[in-house]
């Protein structure tokens, strides 16, 4: 039996139609009709960002990590290519009043492991102290090698929140191609997946169907108080520190406001 939105029995209030399986698979494939056009278009996209010309700069920069300061050239562990991820530092703060857009991302990209089967090296630059990024990355247990920028001009340096790669040709450096904001998106497979659910993100930007739950600020999930309630206060942190096991609620950030 075919049933309706307008079925008393089906219809399910803030919810999707109830139909059958023949109705759903007909709207499923025109909706894919619209997908693979948006893949196709990417590809182009994608190949237009492979024809990108490149800048070359002085890969012998310093930049500091776990042994010390090193060559930015360093970075590419002898690979060609280098990907890095630029987190945002706010000087000062414990370790839960770090950003929670750049937690979130490095938080997607804690294995490069595939990357360097393809001769892609990883690395995440940050503007903080040395000495405060390194805790930082002991207790949020990252694997993957962090740096330390300070007092480094772009594009090794410069403003934070980017995605941005690099080409080696020995020891010659170039960057080929950065990106930041929603541009970020594709390393955080959250997002991805929200997106194929019925209530999205849940952020008020979405274009929804009538009677969907209401969006809220944009990634307010990202950040909660220790009962899960969103919120950017004093004692909000970044959802995945919550949720770690050990980690410990620290209830005070000791400086004034958040940078959302």
């Amino acid at each position: 039996m075919t049933t309706t939105p307008s079925d008393p029995a089906t219809a399910l209030p803030g919810r999707p139609p109830v139909v059958d399986l023949a109705t759903w698979q007909a709207a499923r494939d025109a909706l894919l009709v619209r997908e693979k056009a948006h893949t196709r278009e990417g590809d182009a996209i994608a190949a237009a960002r492979r024809a990108l010309p490149m800048v070359e700069f002085d890969g012998t920069a310093e930049v500091v990590g776990a042994d010390g300061p090193v060559a930015f050239l360093d970075l590419f562990e002898g690979r060609d290519e280098l990907v890095v991820y630029k987190h945002m530092w706010h000087d000062g703060a414990p370790h839960q009043g770090q950003c929670e857009g750049c937690t979130t991302t490095a938080w997607h990209l804690k294995d490069a492991v595939y990357l360097n089967a393809r001769g892609v090296s990883f690395a995440i630059l940050t503007t903080g102290r040395w000495e405060e990024v390194a805790p930082y990355v002991d207790f949020m247990g990252y694997t993957q090698p962090w740096y330390s920028v300070r007092g480094v001009d772009a594009p090794i340096g410069g403003p934070m929140g980017y995605l941005t790669s690099f080409l080696r040709d020995g020891d010659r450096v170039f960057l080929t191609y950065s990106t930041t904001g929603r541009g970020n998106e594709p390393v955080n497979g959250s997002f991805g997946l929200l997106d194929m659910t019925p209530y999205g993100r849940g952020e008020a930007w979405e274009d929804n169907p009538e009677g969907r739950p209401a969006g809220l600020a944009a990634c307010w999930y990202w950040r909660s108080d220790a009962e899960g309630k969103a919120t950017w206060g004093p004692t909000s942190r970044p959802v995945p520190q919550w949720s770690r096991p050990g980690a410990t609620p620290v209830e005070t950030l000791g400086r004034s406001g958040h940078h959302h």
